[in-house]
């Protein structure tokens, strides 16, 4: 065997790998899987969240829950949850009594974003070491569906419900995002020892004047042990 025939048979191998192979940040598309087997759906009721809306007006003015879906809207200008936080304006439901620090954790809900809303977080796995804030942000940026700023998980999201999977491993420092049964990224932890899930919006840079997010069927699991 010539060595010219080596070289081109090592570098159809190692193509060959660099496509199989899943990347660090975005992973192929294997098509749709349930998220859910092997996890166990804890019980979800109102007593599980609340809602961060701006601290200077009632919760009826910046949220809904009619015939099962989760109506979030906020403005541009309105203030943050609280009156010390420095942070930008957000309605949000807070899942709590399911705050984590280990094991494997997954969060389902099936969301709609409106045309018009950009610039906004609407999905968050809150907690991470300093100096981030969270793990995982899930934004919507001119009607693409993203990861923080990029990349993009959904090119066009707007009008249409769509189901949402963020399977979070502590231990293991990684957190897959699925849309609709599809994964759509693997990326890497950011540490912490308190973590939480959120949804709704959240303004982030270059917010539009109104954002909104609509959410129904929102579930948390847990990996069974």
């Amino acid at each position: 065997m010539t060595s010219s025939f080596q070289s081109c048979l090592a570098y159809l191998y190692l193509s060959f790998l660099s496509f199989i192979i899943i990347p660090k940040t975005f992973a192929w598309d294997w098509g749709p899987v349930d998220t859910t087997e092997g996890f166990v759906s804890l019980p979800l009721d109102q007593s599980h969240y609340h809602i961060q809306r701006p601290y200077d007006v009632p919760e009826d003015q910046r949220y809904s829950f009619i015939n099962g879906v989760h109506k979030c809207w906020v403005y541009s200008t309105d203030k943050p949850h609280t009156r010390t936080s420095q942070t930008k304006p957000r309605t949000e439901i807070a899942i709590q009594g399911y705050g984590y620090s280990s094991g494997v954790w997954q969060f389902e809900g099936y969301g709609y974003v409106p045309n018009g809303t950009s610039g906004v977080c609407i999905m968050q796995v809150f907690g991470a070491s300093p100096p981030h804030a969270t793990t995982l942000m899930i934004r919507v940026y001119n009607g693409s569906l993203m990861y923080y700023k990029g990349p993009v998980l959904v090119p066009n999201i707007y009008d249409r419900w769509f189901r949402l999977n963020v399977i979070h491993n502590v231990d293991a420092a990684k957190v897959r995002v699925y849309v609709d049964g599809h994964l759509k990224l693997v990326a890497e932890g950011r540490g912490g020892n308190s973590h939480a899930f959120k949804c709704g919006v959240y303004a982030q840079n270059d917010d539009s004047l109104c954002m909104e997010s609509r959410w129904k069927g929102i579930k948390v699991l847990r990996k069974c042990d």
